[in-house]
């Protein structure tokens, strides 16, 4: 396939744009550097399709996890169009902001009020603020990713100056001001010792956790997060921007019966329209009064109407049902692959967002090998893939078929040590490392 007018754009956008697009996990570098499509004409269902007219199947991160149903959803699409018609801004307020509450707390009934934004790290921001203004404490102990605000970056200032970066490698706080530090202290998933320490030694106003991200909880680790709170009198967060919608409709949070005071949804509530909720008891989102939270487009009407569509949907076709059955259907092949052709690698839960990891000391190389064979066979691909409504057995037979070919490229390359050989240009930047 020939990828070079999209290569060229690329090369181009990174001359006029920072990091050459918004968003670090879209960097052509992430995948497969010099010769990634990197841009679309078009997208449906699960195909996109490049700016040289090249077709893929995409296998990957699906709008990094926005398009749960799928791209360009015909019944969200024609929602949206409707409101855009009628106006998508205007004086007044939007009506679906009201219809969208009543259907979030309708799902969350331990909740009360509602507050907007329109993405996932502002929500986030938003909930912060909300909770800092209800317990009037600075200090956040944190466990997971939650965005690139200043709040979350602060985490990686030292005492040091030089040792800034050490706690979250990749997540550079230059710019982050030095008054933060200490300010928001992080754990590991599963480590209740280490909030416990956490606690014991700092005034901690809030707790932030990621409910499910690789890992299940163990030991009841989201119910002693839950007991810690209470018994600090914590505003205990639940970030669900990447588990919401997924494993059940609504929050990851509902199948294990721990309920947050404030739980915020983006991505998917809303299938690649901006949207994001903040969703809390009623006296803790009070709060949000007392101080200036406040933007222009958290008002715009497309947003709102794209979530009601999205979630009536998700319930009305039970689509977490179907993202579980795909989901594994994907792990159970590439560990079958794997057998077959003697790959160490390890299937990570959920299924819904079900990886794999490549168990060898270079696995980027791997890795990078791996997303530049699969697009020469049609594929946007990598160890992720964020399960759609889209995806069908049908895709995932071709997508099988061709992991077989390429597993096999691995393992003759792992034997034959030649992996740098075969690249066909520089490896796959990494991103960045999480505590989870």
């Amino acid at each position: 396939m020939n990828y070079q007018k999209g290569i060229s754009l690329w090369n181009k956008a990174k001359k006029l744009i920072p990091g050459g697009t918004q968003l670090l996990s879209k960097r052509s570098e992430m995948f497969l550097p010099d010769l990634w499509p990197s841009y679309y004409n078009k997208a449906k269902g699960v195909e996109i399709w490049d700016l040289d007219g090249n077709k893929f199947i995409d296998m990957s991160i699906m709008g990094v996890g926005a398009c749960i149903l799928g791209y360009a959803d015909e019944d969200v699409n024609e929602a949206v169009k409707k409101v855009i018609d009628k106006g998508s801004m205007a004086t007044l307020n939007s009506p679906e902001e009201v219809e969208l509450a009543e259907l979030l707390l309708k799902i969350h009934p331990w909740a009360e009020c509602v507050r907007y934004a329109r993405t996932g790290g502002e929500a986030m921001t938003i909930a912060i603020r909300i909770a800092r203004a209800y317990t009037n404490k600075d200090k956040i102990a944190f466990c997971g990713y939650h965005g690139w605000h200043d709040w979350y970056l602060s985490s990686n200032l030292a005492d040091n100056a030089n040792l800034d970066g050490h706690l979250l490698p990749g997540l550079d706080p230059k710019g982050v001001p030095r008054g933060l530090i200490k300010t928001a202290i992080p754990f590991e998933y599963n480590n209740i010792e280490k909030l416990e320490s956490i606690v014991r030694e700092n005034d901690i106003g809030v707790i932030v956790v990621e409910p499910i991200r690789h890992q299940e909880p163990l030991n009841n680790f989201l119910k002693r997060v839950r007991e810690i709170a209470n018994d600090i009198q914590a505003v205990l967060i639940f970030d669900e921007i990447t588990s919401g919608w997924r494993l059940t409709t609504g929050g990851a949070h509902l199948l294990y019966n721990v309920n947050p005071d404030i739980m915020v949804s983006a991505k998917a509530i809303s299938n690649g329209f901006p949207m994001s909720a903040i969703i809390g008891k009623g006296s803790i989102m009070d709060a949000a009064q007392k101080s200036f939270i406040s933007s222009t487009y958290w008002t715009e009407r497309i947003g709102p109407t794209a979530a009601i569509a999205t979630i009536n949907k998700l319930q009305d076709k039970k689509v977490p049902v179907h993202l579980d059955k795909i989901g594994k259907i994907i792990g159970d092949g590439w560990k079958k692959l794997a057998n077959k052709h003697n790959l160490n690698i390890d299937i990570l839960p959920p299924n819904a967002l079900v990886t794999f990891n490549l168990n060898y000391k270079n696995a980027q190389e791997l890795k990078t090998l791996f997303i530049q064979e699969m697009l020469k066979r049609g594929f946007l691909a990598s160890t992720s893939v964020y399960v759609s409504y889209s995806h069908n057995e049908i895709h995932i037979n071709e997508y099988y078929n061709n992991v077989d070919a390429v597993f096999g490229i691995l393992k003759q390359a792992i034997e034959q040590k030649n992996v740098l050989n075969l690249l066909e240009g520089p490896i796959a930047h990494t991103g960045f490392q999480r505590l989870t």
